[in-house]
């Protein structure tokens, strides 16, 4: 019996060597470099879309702090969970040991990636199925995508180093400076006007959806040109001294007021050329103003998509957060009181004006608006029931489908969010619902949590409905209110 262990030991053991020697003694050409795998028309198009996953998680806004703080670290949204990063951003206690860091990361990463691609490319050789027109469009879509991850660094950090060329290991990284904000402004807008003339105007074909398009570049550029007319960027006295190493002033030392018109173009022509190539504001089947709000994030590449990322099933997170607990959800994505004060009435007056010393509501009376007393009928068209708050009745048409609220009907049930309600605190520890509302954006009701069905969600970066109010934004600036 020992000697067969021995010889099964002694069989394994020059199985294992063997095999690890061959391993070790690859000949070179069976590992392609970058310049080899450059050389195929499949590796090249990978290399493309891997940068393509650069593209921001922005649906992400609560278990994954890196990827969008921004939603959870500000007066519109709570969770229960203190530890959540955008929380640490609210209280002002985060620090260079709980501080998320990925964006910038992340963003130079996918940089390197592009920049990458685009020194390799003229190495792909010509095929009966890859002309010189489907490289041009490769070659654009990886200059958009560089311009793209510039400017989502530059509205986080601000001045940043432009990377337009693969950095090399013995480069001197010292000269990687940041450079002045319109110098940065000025690299993005001239990629995004290289790329446009390359690029469809539009995706119709379903294989191909989330690819960039020319309508991209456009949108790209109008919110670029509105956020530098913006007091922030735009002559900040706080920035007037703010330097590099060197001495280099890094921010505009005045306002210039014509920025606001140069914005107002931007958006502009975003609007016509995006009218003139198809996209249309979403309408439902019938019209109703909810349903529209609604449909804009739960129809997939919609028309008034200019760019989404798919998010694909995400395990129902969505309605995990936003679903009541008797439908096996948390209810812990919690719209703050702050944000439902902050919609409108149908009569397109604001309920609220302001709040008194002790945190109660300085109510306008012209409003219409009411916190005593209850709704004596149901809603024709279903938005409220009989029996709801008279502060929710009669609310701009965003209200419903942004928000559920107490008494709502969600998937054929009233909502409870009190603490003693069905969907309330109860014995559920850190599973609650903490202001008495949750996001009905992007919640599709047809999910069933305990049953494990869920459906694709696509994140939209930029839409046609965005442009407008740029524009209208823009134009206030430069001739008033209009």
């Amino acid at each position: 019996m020992k000697k067969l262990n021995f010889v099964f030991l002694f069989v394994i053991l020059v199985i294992y060597f063997s095999s690890c020697s061959d391993y070790l003694d690859k000949a070179p050409e069976e590992d392609l470099t970058i310049e080899e795998a450059f050389k195929q028309k499949q590796y090249a198009e990978r290399f493309l879309f891997s940068a393509y996953a650069g593209l921001p998680l922005e649906l992400y806004f609560s278990d994954m702090g890196d990827a969008n703080p921004f939603v959870l670290g500000s007066d519109e949204l709570n969770m229960p969970y203190p530890e959540k990063y955008g929380k640490l951003i609210n209280r002002g206690s985060w620090n260079p040991h709980n501080a998320h860091g990925q964006i910038w990361i992340n963003m130079y990463e996918s940089i390197r990636k592009t920049n990458i691609f685009l020194d390799n490319i003229d190495l792909t050789p010509f095929t009966s199925e890859f002309s010189q027109s489907d490289k041009d469009r490769w070659i654009a879509e990886a200059t958009l995508l560089r311009a793209y991850f510039h400017f989502r660094a530059l509205i986080i950090y601000g001045p940043i180093p432009i990377i337009d060329h693969k950095v090399e290991i013995d480069e001197e990284f010292s000269q990687l400076n940041r450079r002045p904000l319109d110098e940065c402004v000025q690299f993005i807008l001239d990629e995004c006007d290289k790329s446009i003339p390359y690029l469809p105007a539009k995706i119709t074909n379903t294989s191909q959806y989330g690819r960039l398009t020319s309508a991209f570049a456009y949108a790209i550029k109008a919110r670029l040109l509105l956020y530098m007319a913006s007091p922030l960027w735009n002559g900040n006295s706080e920035y007037i001294n703010f330097t590099d190493n060197d001495g280099v002033r890094l921010f505009p030392q005045e306002q210039d007021s014509n920025k606001w018109k140069i914005a107002a173009e931007a958006a502009k022509n975003c609007i016509e050329y995006c009218e003139n190539e198809g996209y249309t504001l979403y309408r439902s089947v019938n019209n109703d103003p909810v349903d529209n709000i609604k449909g804009i994030y739960l129809e997939r590449y919609n028309n008034e998509t200019i760019l989404g990322r798919n998010h694909q099933y995400m395990d129902g997170l969505v309605e995990k957060c936003c679903f009541p607990r008797t439908n096996g959800g948390w209810g812990s994505w919690n719209p703050t009181q702050n944000l439902i004060d902050s919609y409108e009435m149908s009569n397109g007056e604001i309920p609220i004006l302001g709040y008194n010393p002790d945190g109660s509501p300085v109510i306008d009376p012209e409003s219409g608006y009411r916190e005593d007393g209850y709704a004596e009928v149901d809603d024709p068209n279903g938005r409220w029931l009989q029996g709801v708050r008279n502060m929710y009745i009669n609310r701009d048409p965003r209200f419903y489908a942004s928000i559920n609220f107490n008494g709502k009907l969600f998937k054929n049930r009233r909502l409870e969010w009190w603490n003693t309600g069905a969907d309330g605190r109860g014995n559920e520890g850190r599973d609650y619902n903490s202001t008495g509302y949750t996001m009905n954006k992007y919640v599709d009701e047809d999910v069933d949590i305990p049953q494990g069905r869920f459906s694709l969600k696509t994140w939209i970066l930029f839409r046609l409905g965005e442009q407008y109010l740029n524009y209208a934004e823009a134009l206030n600036e430069v001739d008033g209110p209009v």
